[in-house]
């Protein structure tokens, strides 16, 4: 109905009144009957042995709620067998499908303001990921924030890191207006904090986990890098005693030619193609930094009852090209789940991550280290459609798409969907 047949209606129900109030005509005759019925209705229902009072307090009435207490799911959250990575889109088209808005959330970096730089198409994010057979209950900041209050959540990696903290930021933000505390020159590094819960959330920039340095050739940056595999980046393990939750997430940095060093020595390359120098893949080197990285973190006597959640890789979709060949990511449908190809490179680096992470855990389980996956990978692999794309807002590179972080609001905000269940259900005494 629009606003102005809904205006004609409301003035044909005054006229209607009008007349029915008429004392000398039928209707008001047929509201004296009614009158009389809902008086007889009111005595059977508040009669102590009414029939129809006790029918209706089995069928409509209701326990008492305080309005102070989350309601939250009724769940059975020692299913640990119960997964939650395996599953599909389902679309919610109402409109409170969306935690916030591109206007909504103050802290939306300009690249992933998908709508504000042009995007026209808005259904990519009312798509909600749904477990086979698990219930995935919404985000709700309330219970988030009690369950961290008091505590510090690192991102640790990539920007992929930063782009899941940035959705994290804005799912919080309803609850809580954060502080910026800290931020680098460069803003690879920046703390926040949520004073009313004493929650501190910052991000680590480390692209390989180990010390890397970027090769340098007649004075000009290479983009590929050497990467120290027995050493790690201080950058991240200097405040792992003060973090309670360390979320990684690395991968992308990997696929481009870097050269890999053991005791200062070279033992190989990424990509390099150069003659007398063994290429192991990215998957080594990978596999590499994340045994560096959970083994320090096992071997840190400050940083013992840390909880570890590596977030699986999250792979580029680009299409007709490279990113840096005119590849593109411009579709606006979701792969079904028989059309995500499984077994390729970005599976590979999944088991890899899953591999170690189950290597961490049986020798942090002894010493009070919890570790824990947030596998998204096959999820992920269906959403084609919620990468920025052409809509990132870069004037320098324009004819450049972004087809490896995520649009906000965007599929990305599932990644804090399953942590907050995550840590719901396996860390319940943690909290």
């Amino acid at each position: 109905m629009d606003w102005c047949s809904s205006v004609q209606t409301r003035k044909n129900i005054h006229n209607y009144h009008f007349k029915i109030l008429n004392l000398g005509s039928p209707g008001f005759l047929l509201l004296y009957s009614l009158f009389l019925t809902l008086i007889f209705s009111f005595y059977m229902l508040h009669f102590p042995f009414s029939p129809i009072l006790t029918f209706t307090i089995k069928e409509h009435s209701a326990p008492h709620t305080n309005p102070l207490h989350i309601n939250q799911p009724q769940l059975d959250y020692n299913m640990s067998e119960c997964d939650l990575f395996n599953g599909t889109w389902v679309l919610e088209e109402n409109d409170d499908s969306l935690y916030y808005t591109n206007f909504s959330c103050p802290t939306i970096p300009n690249s992933k303001n998908c709508l504000l730089n042009g995007r026209p198409d808005e259904e990519f994010m009312h798509w909600r990921w749904k477990p086979d057979h698990c219930t995935l209950p919404r985000f709700n900041a309330k219970i988030f924030l009690t369950i961290v209050k008091g505590k510090t959540m690192a991102f640790i990696g990539d920007s992929l890191a930063r782009n899941h903290m940035e959705s994290l930021l804005c799912l919080l933000s309803s609850e809580e207006s954060p502080t910026v505390i800290y931020k680098d020159a460069e803003d690879k590094f920046r703390t926040w904090l949520f004073p009313r819960h004493n929650f501190t959330l910052m991000v680590l920039r480390a692209e390989f986990l180990v010390f890397a340095t970027e090769r340098v050739i007649n004075g000009s940056f290479t983009g590929g890098f050497d990467l120290h595999l027995d050493k790690l980046n201080g950058n991240w393990t200097q405040h792992l005693p003060n973090i309670d939750y360390a979320i990684f997430s690395d991968g992308h940095w990997f696929l481009r030619p870097n050269y890999l060093y053991e005791n200062g020595n070279l033992i190989g390359c990424v990509y390099c193609g150069e003659p007398g120098v063994q290429d192991l893949g990215p998957g080594y080197a990978i596999r590499r930094a994340f045994q560096a990285a959970f083994k320090y973190i096992n071997e840190c006597e400050a940083c013992s009852g840390v909880i570890v959640l590596l977030r699986t890789f999250s792979a580029g979709q680009f299409e007709h090209g490279a990113w840096n060949e005119g590849g593109n990511c411009n579709r606006t449908r979701l792969f079904a789940r028989e059309e995500v190809k499984i077994g390729d490179q970005d599976w590979k680096f999944r088991s890899i991550q899953i591999e170690e992470i189950k290597r961490a855990r049986k020798y942090g389980q002894n010493i009070g280290n919890m570790f824990e996956l947030v596998d998204v990978t096959r999820a992920m692999l269906m959403r084609p459609d919620g990468h920025p794309g052409e809509y990132w807002g870069n004037k320098w590179m324009k004819g450049f798409s972004d087809c490896i972080h995520w649009c906000l609001p965007g599929p990305i905000d599932a990644w804090n969907e399953l942590l907050l269940e995550i840590l719901r259900r396996k860390f319940p005494t943690f909290h």
